[in-house]
């Protein structure tokens, strides 16, 4: 009983350093990142994991056109609204929400869903029926690759930009 033991307590050791060692390896190919809009009173944070472009092509390739996607790496990439907004046009409350999106070759349907702690998109269709809203917004095409995964609040817009594509989500309030 005590050798089943010791094998077992080792063997735990093993796996629990190989699950720390992975998390913080791939972390350094994705590396987490905020970005906050601010104007007045609004606030809006996204949290997300910044993948590299790394010479691939990303959008029809690495990321399906017409798949739901977690616009990110790692756990999918969340959005907080510190106050009722309107995200696209349209009306979303105060909270805490998974942003996913559909990219096309013109445009790309941005979602934001409250079923948190996603891991991916891989269970999307399961908790589809949690979408709060989805708005579909024009693609831009850029004439320079942008390496790393990139969202920004310039202006009154929420952009996210990879590669030589770039989306802008009217935000107000």
């Amino acid at each position: 009983m005590k050798k089943v033991l010791i094998i077992g307590g080792v063997v735990l050791v093993f796996v629990a350093g190989g699950v720390y060692y992975t998390q913080v390896y791939t972390k350094s190919f994705s590396p987490s990142a905020t970005v906050d809009f601010r104007d007045g009173d609004l606030k809006i944070q996204v949290i997300y994991c910044r993948p590299y472009k790394k010479g691939r092509e990303i959008f029809g390739k690495l990321e399906p056109l017409g798949k739901v996607w977690r616009c990110g790496a790692d756990s999918a990439t969340t959005i907080t609204f510190a106050k009722d907004a309107k995200f696209g046009g349209k009306a979303v409350k105060a909270g805490t929400y998974n942003l996913f999106v559909i990219p096309n070759e013109k445009d790309w349907t941005i979602i934001l869903n409250s079923e948190l702690g996603q891991w991916g998109a891989y269970n999307y269709d399961k908790i589809k029926d949690k979408d709060v809203l989805q708005v579909t917004v024009p693609v831009k095409t850029l004439s320079a690759p942008v390496e790393q995964l990139t969202f920004a609040a310039p202006g009154k817009d929420l952009t996210i930009t990879w590669d030589q594509t770039q989306v802008a989500v009217p935000v107000s309030f």
